[in-house]
């Protein structure tokens, strides 16, 4: 059974990529535009095996919906990757004390993302 991930990013050029990286390998993929939408979707979704996150999006950002998704019982060990052009120590730092699983920053090449998501879900 394929293993699904939810990406969310407001930038539809990245998802577009990611999306088509990660369908090469096998994965299933569902999308979101920001965090609001995001936590809307993971909710509705029967299982997730990963989530993929930008930080800096309109009406939630990242860090608020790692910080969500950590409240909910379902999700508390859901591994979550946050990719962003944030490289800065104290956004890595906040990132994982919110509960983020990895940090990617872009941009990023496919060998990376693939092998980062490999290591995490298998």
């Amino acid at each position: 059974m394929a293993k699904k991930i939810l990406i969310v990013d407001d930038s539809t050029a990245i998802r577009q990529s990611i999306v088509y990286i990660l369908q090469q390998d096998g994965y299933e993929i569902a999308e979101a535009t920001d965090g609001l939408e995001g936590l809307s979707v993971l909710e509705k979704m029967d299982r997730v095996d990963l989530v993929i996150t930008d930080i800096n999006m309109p009406n939630m950002d990242g860090i608020t919906l790692i910080k969500k998704i950590r409240q909910h019982e379902r999700f508390k060990f859901l591994p979550i990757i946050v990719l962003t052009t944030e490289s800065q120590g104290s956004k890595m730092n906040e990132g994982k004390e919110a509960g983020a699983t990895g940090w990617i920053v872009k941009p990023f090449n496919a060998e990376k993302l693939l092998a980062v998501v490999k290591k995490i879900i298998g």
